[in-house]
């Protein structure tokens, strides 16, 4: 076959690939036309979101969280008449403690402790540690006293309200939280002396009774606007 025979196949060849660079330029290929118009779409909606209210969503709070910010917040600014909306105390966090001194002799308590108040709150505890050894209780550095749980933000509110509306109800005798354990910067401290108040727990899987104590801290600088916060809340203080 001649080199004149070839040329023809060689020019065929090379048609569509010069071809492909115009479909592309002009827009002509069809697969892109949905894309494009996604793209546009959600620039036209990010646009619209960014005009209206500055590209932020309100948080959507429910339970006791959500009572907090449409009942508590206004009622607190009407007291104490806040000038500015950040002054109005809100809870910050709740501490969750077990001292167990047992633990010195029963290396099992500590599991069992730490099992209840993992069920009780719904997050795992961290195990506490002597800071310093103490002869007469044959403690040493670093050995395990206790466990205590630390809850912030939607978690703390579910327990704060479990604790207000079902495990406080169960104490026998119960007459009311009294006013006396705020330690004069708006932080309160609530003491149980067993774990059974909680329906978490099963009565029948427990080795034995133990109190935990549930410290809520807060933004309040003074005891009365701290008192006045966890009373709007639903904490059952009693009558003065």
């Amino acid at each position: 076959m001649s080199a004149d025979e070839k040329k023809p196949s060689r020019t065929r060849a090379a048609a569509p690939r010069a071809a492909a660079p115009s479909r592309a330029k002009g827009g002509g290929d069809r697969r892109t036309k949905p894309a494009a118009e996604a793209v546009a779409a959600s620039a036209h909606v990010e646009a619209s979101v960014k005009k209206g209210n500055g590209g932020f969503r309100k948080p959507e709070y429910h339970g006791l969280r959500q009572r907090y910010h449409e009942e508590v917040v206004p009622s607190l600014r009407r007291e104490f008449s806040y000038a500015n909306p950040m002054q109005v105390p809100r809870l910050e966090k709740v501490v969750v403690n077990i001292g167990l001194g047992e633990a010195i002799q029963n290396a099992k308590a500590l599991d069992a402790a730490v099992g209840d108040l993992a069920t009780i709150t719904g997050q795992k505890p961290i195990v506490t540690r002597a800071k310093r050894s103490i002869a007469q209780f044959k403690l040493r550095t670093g050995m395990p006293i206790g466990a205590k749980v630390t809850l912030r933000g939607q978690r703390m509110y579910d327990f704060l309200e479990r604790t207000m509306n079902l495990a406080l109800p169960r104490i026998r005798d119960f007459r009311g939280i009294p006013t006396r354990s705020f330690d004069g910067r708006g932080n309160f401290s609530l003491g149980l002396r067993e774990q059974l108040v909680y329906p978490e727990i099963d009565y029948d899987k427990i080795d034995r009774l133990r109190g935990l104590e549930v410290s809520i801290v807060t933004t309040a600088r003074t005891d009365e606007e701290g008192r006045l916060l966890l009373q709007l809340l639903g904490m059952p203080f009693q009558a003065s």
